[in-house]
């Protein structure tokens, strides 16, 4: 698939398929747990078949779990039965522990289960692009030092942080290209922790390595897109944009309207409806009015926005939940006379 021609085409469409970041949703259609899940690549294949037999989006995401990439490094992960797993406390709390890290290959730990997902899936699903789900590298290296000591790191101990973020860097490169080379279209790097850095540390710890990961990945039938969280994601746009990313995504931290008055006119951004609050503890009214709230204020505009969540979707939201944000897209264009 033509990538590029694919994102023009979003941006020319007048109605235009909302991509939400939705995956782990599958385990309530499917009757099984997170855990089951994350272990096994048919069940990961065939979940993202269902949800893409269950709504009519622009693309299919993969499972974005974010402690995967830290488990290949040996990082200690906790898994539950109804949420995503986490990372648990630090391998990296000196530059000798930095100089003792081995960067893995891929396939450690369960790299290899969700690359072989990718790789069913996109036998499966042949409708819509397949796009794959990876760790940014400063929020990977964040996992691997502690987030919490990651971000005193970035001001006393640079040195350490930029060493860890070369092996991140480097795993990161290779993960996405083993997502490239079983046939993925993409992906979407989850860079959230960055979102949390002052707009200087941003451009210091995290762009130039997004940049040199972009370099190496992208081309006409290969995207990324880039995923920050962050509620100071406004103020560090520069840098944001600097790492050339395809596309871009947002979450519900800050006002979409005003992002979009950042974001180049041949550039997709998507955003940014809040996956707690709304897909996961909302109502179908409320999640609705949420929807068409997001799209007046940026669809009549913009036409390089893609309605989204602001980030990945719970696995215990309620479908209806999900379903009425899905109508109320439908709803809003058809009130354009779309």
């Amino acid at each position: 698939m033509d990538m590029k021609k694919w994102l023009a085409e979003q941006i020319a469409a007048p109605r235009k398929k909302a991509l939400p970041i939705l995956s782990f949703p599958c385990i309530t259609l499917m009757d099984i747990t997170v855990r089951e899940l994350i272990e096994d690549s048919d069940l990961q294949a065939r979940g993202m078949k269902m949800v893409s037999e269950q709504i009519d989006s622009a693309g299919a995401v993969s499972m974005m779990d974010l402690s995967v990439e830290a488990d290949a490094f040996g990082s200690t992960i906790r898994v539950f039965d109804d949420e995503v797993p986490t990372v648990v406390g630090s391998i990296v709390s000196s530059e000798e522990d930095v100089e003792k890290l081995a960067v893995p290959a891929v396939g450690a730990g369960r790299t290899g289960k969700y690359i072989e997902a990718i790789r069913k899936a996109c036998d499966l699903i042949t409708d819509r692009p397949v796009l794959a789900g990876v760790i940014g590298p400063f929020s990977l290296a964040g996992r691997l030092m502690d987030v919490s000591e990651a971000m005193v790191n970035c001001i006393e101990k640079p040195d350490m942080v930029h060493a860890t973020m070369r092996k991140a860097t480097d795993f990161v490169v290779e993960y996405i290209k083993a997502y490239k080379a079983v046939g993925a279209n993409g992906v979407v790097m989850a860079e959230p922790l960055t979102g949390l850095l002052s707009p200087r540390l941003a451009a210091k710890f995290s762009a130039p390595y997004v940049r040199e990961i972009n370099e190496a990945v992208q081309s006409d039938d290969f995207i990324v897109i880039y995923h920050n969280c962050g509620n100071n994601t406004i103020k560090m746009i520069d840098s944001i944009l600097s790492t050339g990313s395809d596309a871009y995504h947002f979450g519900n931290a800050i006002d979409m309207a005003e992002m979009m008055t950042h974001i180049p006119a041949d550039t997709i951004a998507m955003g940014n409806i809040d996956p707690s609050s709304q897909f996961r503890n909302g109502t179908p009214e409320s999640i609705y009015e949420d929807t068409q709230r997001v799209m007046s204020a940026c669809c009549p505009n913009y036409p390089n926005f893609v309605i989204s969540s602001g980030c990945d979707i719970p696995a215990m939201s309620p479908w209806e939940n999900i379903n009425a944000f899905f109508k109320a897209v439908d709803d809003y264009y058809t009130a354009q006379g779309l």
